[in-house]
């Protein structure tokens, strides 16, 4: 990697003018881990490092022990998984999902008949909140460990997600900035996205149901034990033990990094697609580009733990 003005990682941080060019590490998997071919399945790669197209599934069928473990190993290796032309019920989703464990019930998005299915019309009006690079609520002292969002209805033009690697993010830090962030922690706070949406009485509830959780800025990967950025536009609010100047410095020059195009995946949308992401390996984004048209479509979530530091 060729680095053009790195500066010193002391204070004060100084790091929002970096300017990096050149090869960057594009590791799609674990050091000393070989790529393996799958034989239950088709895997189409979308990018050279995340995302990959799976074909020669129904999910409206339940899976058998070998062809989940071998998806889950694509997961592993892809960060984002993607099913077309999948017809399946919201139970089938449900079933799908438990397949890697207990379903969240999302505290604040709309619920229906199924608590574990969040429902969404996007389009109605111009609103969005999920045109920002995010995890998914990493407000909660355990995030979820993975999502699962089928689109049954896309717009003619516009609506796609992106998904962007955060273990290659990391990677490709600076030296002195890693070794500034390894082992620091961070606050993480619903207040600032769904607050807003709460009058006084309800948002003193809801804080005191999920108050601000503290996370490592730098995890390793539950599974493959890489070190992944885990830091978000959304949700994170403060690096600990930094004064506010120089946390909001350090957290923007982190947050600008999810922004490179070399990390990401964009998948754009078909009536009856699915993604099914790692919630620690990735951080994700909904273009929103279609008003007055509409997307329609609804999520799961897989229960994590809690992220363990580096």
């Amino acid at each position: 990697m060729t680095e053009v003005n790195v500066v010193d990682a002391s204070r004060p941080l100084a790091i929002s003018r970096n300017r990096y060019t050149g090869t960057r590490i594009l590791r799609r998997l674990p050091e000393g881990v070989e790529a393996k071919p799958y034989s239950l399945f088709q895997v189409k790669p979308l990018s050279p490092l995340i995302g990959a197209e799976i074909s020669g599934i129904d999910l409206r069928n339940p899976l058998t022990a070998e062809v989940k473990n071998e998806l889950h190993r694509a997961l592993l290796e892809w960060k984002v998984l993607f099913f077309r032309n999948q017809e399946i019920t919201s139970e089938q989703h449900i079933a799908f999902g438990r397949n890697w464990g207990e379903l969240e019930v999302h505290p604040f998005l709309p619920e229906g008949d199924l608590p574990e299915i969040v429902r969404f019309t996007k389009g109605k009006t111009a609103t969005s909140y999920e045109n920002i690079w995010h995890n998914d609520v990493t407000f909660r002292q355990t995030p979820a460990r993975a999502s699962i969002l089928r689109v049954s209805k896309t717009p003619p033009l516009g609506g796609d997600t992106l998904w962007a690697d955060t273990a290659a993010v990391y990677d490709n830090l600076p030296d002195k900035i890693k070794e500034r962030i390894n082992g620091l922690t961070a606050i993480h706070d619903f207040t600032h996205v769904f607050g807003h949406q709460l009058n006084e009485e309800q948002l003193a509830y809801w804080q005191r149901e999920y108050p601000v959780a503290e996370h490592p800025v730098v995890i390793k990967h539950p599974d493959t034990g890489r070190k992944t950025l885990f830091v978000n536009q959304d949700f994170t609010v403060k690096i600990v033990g930094l004064d506010e100047a120089e946390s909001e410095e350090l957290l923007q020059f982190l947050f600008q990094q999810i922004h490179i195009p070399e990390y990401q995946v964009r998948f754009k949308w078909e009536d009856n697609s699915i993604a099914f992401w790692d919630n620690f390996a990735t951080q994700h984004y909904a273009v929103a580009d279609y008003y007055p048209n509409v997307r329609i479509g609804e999520r799961v979530a897989i229960v994590g733990k809690r992220p363990i530091g580096v």
